[in-house]
């Protein structure tokens, strides 16, 4: 089964209809014949909002890892914006992942010894690129950090060093927003928060954004919601309800 994401930005006509990520057969076997991906087509248009769920070994974070080019499939193929990164030696799949791919973790990930300004930065610093200042200061007001950039991340709450991890990701103009768990450490005011301003970035700016979660809540704020089972997509869900997914997720662990 071939899926395509459609969202925002795949409807504006101030915005090209082009896929932002294409999967294409992507198989990723271990040793034993295990499969964590089985024959997986994807395709997520510009300016969409996918979540993607499962229980636990479905291989929804296999598939994130391996079209965010940090892991490869045993067979098939992935583009990013058009380009093929299979093909790739991991000097430029790295330059690839810094130019064009975005990463929030449920850890945040922030550098300890850095300012916050510094740790916005610092995709720009390693691939050599000058930052765009009034993108950089329009992102970091969204998010309302403006008084924080002197700050090391310990000085911050959660809720503000998610918002800071998310600065970060975007600061490249990244193709694709890559979100791992993103609210798994949040309290439910401060995942709220976070989830306003994905959602927001994806509305109104027309980033493109795929989120792996446990929680049917978070997936509820997106466009849509692939739930996966044995390295498959199952099933694919337009502006589903929290309960709805909950069920869906229920009946999976059911069977």
């Amino acid at each position: 089964m071939s899926t395509t994401i459609e969202g925002l930005g795949a409807h504006r006509t101030d915005r090209p209809q082009s896929p932002a990520i294409t999967l294409t057969g992507v198989t990723k076997a271990y040793a034993g014949g295990v499969r964590a991906l089985d024959d997986v087509s994807l395709t997520v248009l510009s300016g969409a909002f996918l979540a993607v769920m499962g229980p636990s070994g479905s291989g929804k974070s296999t598939l994130m890892h391996c079209a965010a080019g940090l892991d490869t499939p045993s067979q098939g193929s992935i583009h990013i914006e058009g380009q093929e990164i299979g093909g790739l030696n991991e000097t430029r799949r790295t330059e690839l992942r810094r130019e064009r791919v975005g990463f929030v973790f449920q850890s945040y990930n922030l550098v300890p010894s850095l300012s916050v300004a510094d740790n916005i930065t610092l995709p720009l610093r390693l691939a050599g690129r000058a930052p765009d200042h009034e993108w950089a200061r329009m992102l970091i007001e969204r998010v309302g950090l403006a008084d924080r950039m002197s700050h090391r991340p310990a000085e911050l709450s959660g809720g503000q060093q998610q918002r800071a991890a998310l600065v970060r990701a975007l600061v490249t103009k990244p193709a694709v927003v890559f979100a791992d768990e993103p609210t798994g450490a949040l309290d439910v005011r401060s995942a709220r928060q976070v989830l306003d301003l994905l959602r927001d970035l994806v509305d109104e700016l027309g980033q493109t954004v795929v989120m792996v979660t446990h929680d049917p809540a978070a997936a509820a704020r997106a466009h849509q919601t692939l739930v996966m089972a044995d390295g498959r997509v199952v099933d694919s869900l337009s502006a589903p309800t929290a309960s709805e997914l909950a069920g869906r997720l229920a009946a999976l662990g059911e069977g």
